[in-house]
Order: C-alpha cells, then sequence, then structure tokens
C-alpha cells in the first residue's frame, strides 16, 4: 500500500488579532471566562482579505518550500466549511493563482472541522489515480463571517487561517486513516446561505461528549491497525478546538499531555484549518522530524470524525 508523505507545510493568517479582552468590548464575557474554559487567548480574523487570499498565501509558502512546480500538482483540494462562493470553488480560484494546469482536478471538500483528514485520504486516492506526483491540500476558513456577534458562547471561539501542505505518494509508508460521521447536525451546524444569515450554532456540552469519546476511540483503532501502542507515537496532533477536550481525551488514553500538541491559545478554532496550521507551526519550529510517528485527530460538524497516522 502506498502512504502520503508530507514534503512540506505552510499556514497564512491574517494579520488583525482579536484578543479575549477585544472580544469582551463587544460581548458579555472576559479574558478569564475564556481563557479558563477554552484556553484561548486571541484569534485572527480577516480585515480584507478573502478566504481564497489565506488559501493561496498558505499553498504558496509550502510549494516554494517544497520547490514543486505548479505542473508537478496532479490534484488540489481546499477543505472548508466557509468557501468564498458556492460555486465556483476556492479550490478553482487557487489553481487560477498558483498556475496549477487545467488538466487536474481542483475542487472544495466540507466536513467541517475534520476536512484536513477527509482531504488527506482523498488526495490519497487521487494521486493513485494519476500520473503527477504531488497533491496540494489545504484547510482554509473564514469563520468570522459566519459569527454571531451576540452570541457569547460561540463568538469567542473561533478565528481565521489557512493551513498547507504539499504530499506525495511512497510505497510502504506508514499510513492508517480512518473517518467517520455520525448525523447529529443539530448539535454544530451552520445556517445561510449568504453572511447576512449565517451563524454558527453549537450545543457546547453535546460536542464535548462526542469529541472525549471521538478521540480516543478513534486513536485506539488507528493503533490497533498499525499494530504500534501509543509509546511509539511521537506526537498527537488533535483538532484545536478546546484545551478540556484535549487534556480529558489525553487522560481517557493514560496519555502523557505533552504528547499533544496544542496552539488555539494563539489561533481559537480555526476549523478545517487547526490541524494543518498546527502542523506547519511544528515544522517551522523542528518540533517534527524525519521519521516521527505523528497522529493527526479531528471531529466537527456533521458530526464528522477522522484520524490519520503517519511517519513524517
Amino acid at each position: 500500500m502506498k502512504g502520503l508523505k508530507f514534503i512540506s507545510t505552510g499556514r497564512c493568517v491574517p494579520p488583525k488579532i482579536v484578543t479575549n479582552d477585544d472580544m469582551s468590548r463587544i460581548v458579555d464575557t472576559s479574558d478569564e471566562w475564556i481563557r479558563t474554559r477554552t484556553g484561548i487567548a486571541q484569534r485572527h480574523f480577516s480585515d480584507g482579505e478573502s478566504a481564497v487570499d489565506l488559501a493561496v498565501g498558505a499553498a504558496r509558502q509550502a510549494m516554494e518550500r517544497a520547490q514543486v512546480r505548479p505542473e508537478e500538482i496532479g490534484v488540489c483540494v481546499v477543505a472548508t466549511c466557509t468557501p468564498d462562493h458556492a460555486a465556483p470553488s476556492d479550490a478553482c480560484l487557487v489553481q487560477a493563482a498558483l498556475g496549477i494546469p487545467e488538466d487536474v482536478p481542483c475542487f472544495d471538500l466540507n466536513a467541517g472541522c475534520t476536512g484536513f483528514l477527509y482531504g488527506l485520504e482523498t488526495v490519497r486516492g487521487l494521486l493513485s489515480l494519476g500520473s503527477k506526483p504531488y497533491a496540494l491540500l489545504i484547510g482554509c476558513e473564514q469563520l468570522s463571517r459566519v459569527l454571531d456577534m451576540t452570541d457569547r458562547s460561540t463568538c469567542v471561539l473561533f478565528g481565521d487561517g489557512a493551513g498547507a501542505a504539499v504530499l506525495g505518494l511512497e510505497e510502504g509508508a506508514l499510513w492508517e486513516a480512518l473517518l467517520g460521521s455520525r448525523g447529529n447536525w443539530e448539535i454544530l451546524w451552520v445556517n445561510g446561505p449568504g453572511p447576512e444569515t449565517a451563524a454558527i450554532h453549537m450545543d457546547g456540552q453535546g460536542v464535548y461528549r462526542f469529541a472525549v469519546e471521538a478521540i480516543p476511540s478513534c486513536a485506539r483503532t488507528l493503533l490497533e491497525r498499525s499494530g504500534l501502542t501509543l509509546d511509539d507515537v511521537d506526537w498527537i496532533v488533535p483538532h484545536q478546538a478546546n484545551r478540556r477536550i484535549i487534556e480529558t481525551a489525553a487522560k481517557r488514553l493514560h496519555a502523557p499531555i505533552e504528547k499533544f500538541y496544542q496552539n488555539m491559545e494563539r489561533y481559537g478554532n480555526t476549523s478545517a484549518a487547526s490541524i494543518p496550521i498546527a502542523l506547519d507551526e511544528m515544522n517551522e519550529a523542528g518540533l517534527l522530524k524525519r521519521g516521527q510517528r505523528v497522529m493527526c485527530i479531528g471531529f466537527g460538524a456533521g458530526l464528522t470524525w477522522g484520524g490519520a497516522l503517519f511517519q513524517w
């Protein structure tokens, strides 16, 4: 079986930072309230940038780092639930901006916060059918456009950003992936159409119960299928939704919290962008070293969940 290998990563977030104190001037909340319940201290909000601008910025950085030319890209997928348009897809606009040739499938994929993980399996399959060596996968969200700024239980949680990866296939590479969905849409959903009516609706306790069950269950299945133990995994990179969720999941797995990378303090919940942004931060900081085993696990609206276990 051919597994995916990460060739490079990139990220792009809007320069505008919105702190918890900034949020407290908009809605009835406080820095202490947000930090203790979520672990979030700030988030980035777009201020004139489009979602495609963020996606292109992350993708261009990843391609430059990989020294990959546009004509070497065999598939371009953008995982998002907040595209600039219902049609065309953000991926088609990324294709045009980067000069990726026309004979390449380019499309958006919506699996909520699990979108990047759904995207990994999608591009793996499409790469195996094509003749070009690399895939471009981007997780990109502009959640500030769909926030109800009068709802303090949701508006303080989310931020904007994009993370990208250039990926290739490698025979015999460690690769285990698991994807699923439950269909409990009423726990977390975004109505529409249009930004004038769109808003995130969330049953926070329902999401918490789902997530602290889904993360350990997914991790155990990936380990069982791979024949590895948790001690064999160097990093777990979860969806960056809430610190309490990650801490509870770690306890249920009897895993040290230090094994779980967390950066929601700086970005908030960026949905499908959270895992690729985290991977790029880790890569840039030298935390990810070739040969290390990494497990990524996500959960989100749908309800969707998924995980991937691979060697960096």
